[in-house]
């Protein structure tokens, strides 16, 4: 049986060595003290979005993070998949499968519009994942500015 268990401030130190396992897989950059500090301030505030561990036979196998944003496009509050990560060693048990099903429903009680999500262009495996569980491709490309 799989379970979710939303993130709290004593999960931050397993999350954010999580998030390194992940963030290896393309060599994406990641500074755990910053991590833990985004951590802090996306927990405090529930506007943000939010967070769960996932737990497979008493023992962590991945993550969920769910950010929130506004749009008028959509009539409402709408959200980003910004991360979904499962152990290597859990794959292929259907836990993905599973995390989908598990933030679509969290997804309707919360009352959203709609849920966006990256996949790297290589993982062709997730992105059946996702196109299985209803997700489609997005026609417009998305874009980046960096602030700072």
């Amino acid at each position: 049986m799989i379970e979710f268990k939303p993130l709290v401030a004593t999960d931050i130190e397993t999350i954010v060595s999580l998030m390194q396992e992940f963030y290896a897989i393309d060599n994406y950059p990641i500074s755990v003290d910053v991590s833990k500090t985004l951590f802090q301030e996306f927990i405090s505030n529930e506007n943000l979005g939010k967070a769960w561990l996932i737990i497979s036979v008493n023992e962590i196998v991945g993550y969920l993070i769910l950010t929130f944003v506004f749009s008028f496009e959509h009539q409402g509050r709408i959200a980003f998949l910004d991360e979904l990560y499962v152990t290597e060693k859990a794959r292929g048990k259907g836990i993905g499968n599973e995390a989908i099903a598990f933030i679509t429903t969290e997804s309707r009680k919360l009352s959203l519009q709609l849920l966006y999500l990256e996949v790297e262009p290589h993982n062709e495996k997730a992105q059946k994942l996702y196109l299985a569980s209803g997700f489609e491709s997005h026609n417009r490309q998305l874009m980046k500015y960096k602030i700072i």
